[in-house]
């Protein structure tokens, strides 16, 4: 019998090769039109006059929109099948970036709904596409398109103010610039709408829903996903400002938050493969688990420029190892399409709910205290217990 290593080594047939093109380049998608609003919203503040809040609440919206949309897109999937509906959530996306460049707040706030839309069909598909049409290379796939996903968040963070300054495009000419790698997707994507049909109706559709929400190890994925997700967003809306506690300068520390982005892009691509690999992953979720809580524990400390360099680099090795095996568990933790999708919506919603409440909290924690103390201790604890979710969630089961 063939074991799952001479499976996983086999070479992907011919004509899956533009398949795959497809998912890097959705992948590709799927954090730019997110990532390069950061550096470029006091430019958008000045031009359209937002108070704080409402630029805030401008880079909340897509989570807010994921969260909503997230267990809705694999029921779309199950009428018109995955490759269809990944084709209109590109389509969303690409109407969204250009709203959003248009200029005015109604347009602003409109297209970045439509950006929440879109990203939020794919992001919750992929997982499941993957099982159904790489189902002996999960791991591989997972790991290209979830280190294709984060090298392009990373490059837009720091490409946003030279698009913007230095070509002359203006804030809203170097968001606009997104939606050409958006439209190159939805070429590339086009012949997989043949395939559409084919797969549309996947077995298992009846067990996905129902009793998903009933299932203990569903939570445990669920819980994972959720708390590495409020982790992350933490990190990226906070870091430099505790960096700058520290006594870094700002533009030194909104560097080490681009070098965390690119520190964690090997452990994104190792997980997966690793994970696959493995009867079961709750080694690997305790062993992540002590890379959060060495990389906040350090920032906790501060003190020194080795210790926090240190911190960071821990830190960027958990948050690109996690938000790929929580993918991945997704996969393994079910036995077809539609529940991979199913539970895919379900961990992604509850985890983008948590991500878009995450920063808000760490914010007035430090508001209340004027200390970085109590938010670290709690990213702590959110740690903790994101490691006991991930230790029962890499058991060997199925949902």
């Amino acid at each position: 019998m063939t074991n799952r290593e001479d499976i996983a080594s086999r070479p992907l047939p011919a004509g899956n090769i533009l398949l795959v093109a497809g998912i890097i380049l959705v992948a590709f998608n799927l954090r730019p039109a997110l990532t390069s609003v950061g550096p470029l919203i006091i430019s958008i503040r000045m031009d359209t006059g937002l108070s704080g809040g409402m630029a805030g609440f401008l880079t909340t919206l897509p989570l807010i929109a994921f969260a909503v949309l997230s267990p809705l897109a694999p029921k779309i999937a199950e009428r018109y099948g995955n490759e269809r509906t990944i084709w209109a959530g590109l389509c969303a996306l690409i109407v969204g970036i250009v709203l959003r460049s248009l200029g005015g707040t109604a347009a602003l706030f409109a297209g970045t709904a439509l950006i929440g839309l879109g990203i939020a069909i794919c992001n919750v598909l992929l997982p499941g596409l993957v099982k159904q049409r790489f189902p002996d290379k999960v791991g591989l796939m997972t790991s290209v398109y979830t280190t294709a996903m984060g090298t392009f968040a990373a490059l837009a963070s720091g490409l946003s103010v030279p698009l913007a300054q230095a070509l002359h495009l203006g804030w809203q000419g170097a968001l606009a610039g997104w939606s050409l790698l958006a439209l190159i997707a939805l070429v590339v994507w086009l012949p997989q709408l043949r395939s559409s049909g084919r797969f549309a109706r996947d077995q298992g559709k009846t067990s996905a829903n129902g009793r998903l929400w009933r299932s203990p190890m569903a939570w445990q994925v669920t819980v994972f996903m959720g708390l590495q997700s409020f982790a992350f967003y933490c990190t990226i809306a906070w870091l430099p400002e505790i960096l700058h506690h520290h006594g870094m300068s700002v533009s030194t520390a909104g560097w080490m938050l681009s070098i965390l982005q690119f520190v964690s892009l090997p452990a994104t691509f190792l997980a997966p493969v690793l994970a696959s690999r493995l009867p079961n992953q709750s080694g690997m979720a305790l062993v992540i688990g002590l890379f959060f809580l060495a990389g906040f524990g350090g920032l906790l400390g501060g003190g020194n420029s080795l210790l926090l360099f240190g911190s960071l680099v821990f830190l960027g090795i958990g948050l690109g190892a996690s938000i790929s095996l929580a993918l991945t568990m997704i996969v393994l933790r079910t036995t077809n399409t539609h529940q991979a999708s199913a539970l895919s919506g379900m961990s992604q919603s509850f985890g983008y709910l948590l991500a878009a409440g995450g920063p808000i909290l760490i914010g007035i924690l430090y508001d209340w205290t004027r200390s970085w103390t109590l938010p670290l201790l709690t990213l702590l604890v959110v740690s903790l217990l994101m490691t006991i979710a991930g230790i029962g969630a890499g058991r060997s089961k199925y949902v």
